[in-house]
């Protein structure tokens, strides 16, 4: 991106979470790998579960609170990022843009993994730079407990729901608000480390011809690999955003990653030599809330002051695919709505 023209500008933000509150106490029950186990090794607490709402219902309140801070009623496209589509068929994005009031704009689901957040402002900074629209919504919105198994308790330590929401406007490339260069990748060679193997055209071709075999409709990963690539492949991505922004690190204020899981957010921390107030967290409260994460996250620190203007942020995360991404800006004067159930 050059360092003047058309850029792609944060003008909204707006989060909400559903109100039901799953405490480690509660999941664990009698189990004698309980709580403090939880805390140690994931660092979650509690996390939100959507109880009788679903993935689009969490993506049109948040959406609504977007649009409300930006100070706006219409957009020119609406993008979903989710890996929890209320269905296979169609996409979830046309009814968010048809329950908001926004007309027939165009919309279309993405889905990322975790990253989508990430690759959802790649694509929708990329549709306002080359001039195609001058407003978007981005929505990334997760109901993930509806494909965790329930004899998994662990899955079901790490994931909560949520969804977040920003407005991106055409601004001035360069000026606070606007998105720096992008880092986008994948490597699909290890897309097997966190699938969900059932309910796809695979299972079911296979399934026609061998009735018996059986494609598991529940999340699984390889939590121990993942791990160590996700430290690692967040801090690559994140030295060569910064790179192609012309950043240092020692110009970075503050890291928002994706919250995967608090040891991953400790080796970031580490391994890029920040200050633990740097990198910004909440998952002992919220889990991981998928593609939601980052949104949400960015909301609440900006409702809170956390977020002021003048410094600078980077932006990253890392999951299913594989696929990662990281991006940066200069946090501006802009308003955000967060509802916590």
């Amino acid at each position: 991106m050059p360092a003047r023209g058309r850029g792609a500008v944060l003008a909204g933000l707006g989060a909400y979470v559903p109100p039901r509150v799953l405490t480690n106490a509660e999941l664990c029950g009698q189990r004698p790998i309980g709580d403090e186990w939880i805390r140690t090794r994931i660092g979650v607490a509690s996390r939100r579960i959507a109880d009788g709402e679903a993935t689009v219902d969490l993506a049109v309140r948040a959406g609504r609170h977007a649009l409300t801070a930006a100070g706006v009623s219409a957009v020119d496209a609406v993008v979903l990022a989710t890996i929890s589509p209320d269905r296979l068929l169609p996409a979830g994005a046309p009814e968010v843009a048809a329950r908001l009031g926004l007309g027939t704009v165009p919309a279309f689901d993405l889905a990322s993994g975790c990253s989508g957040f990430l690759y959802g402002l790649g694509v929708a900074s990329s549709m306002i730079t080359a001039g195609a629209f001058d407003r978007v919504l981005l929505v990334a919105s997760d109901v993930f407990s509806a494909f965790l198994d329930p004899q998994d308790w662990l899955m079901s330590a790490i994931f909560g729901d949520g969804a977040g929401a920003v407005v991106l406007c055409a601004g001035e490339a360069g000026a606070p608000g606007a998105f720096g260069p992008f880092d986008l990748g994948s490597d699909g060679a290890q897309a097997d480390l966190l699938e969900i193997p059932g309910g796809g055209a695979r299972a079911r071709k296979r399934k026609l011809a061998a009735p018996d075999e059986e494609f598991s409709p529940y999340f699984r990963m390889d939590g121990p690999v993942v791990r160590k690539q996700a430290v690692v492949g967040m801090c690559d991505s994140v030295t060569r955003a910064l790179d192609r922004a012309g950043w240092r690190l020692g110009d970075l204020d503050l890291l928002v990653a994706h919250q995967a899981n608090q040891r991953i957010l400790d080796g970031l921390t580490a391994e890029l030599g920040l200050a633990p107030g740097q990198v910004l967290s909440h998952i002992e409260t919220y889990g991981n809330a998928a593609a939601a994460s980052v949104p949400v996250l960015l909301a609440q620190a900006a409702a809170a002051g956390t977020l002021s203007p003048g410094r600078r942020v980077a932006l990253t995360a890392y999951g299913a695919g594989l696929a990662w991404g990281s991006t940066t800006l200069v946090w501006p004067e802009v308003r955000a709505v967060a509802e916590d159930g």
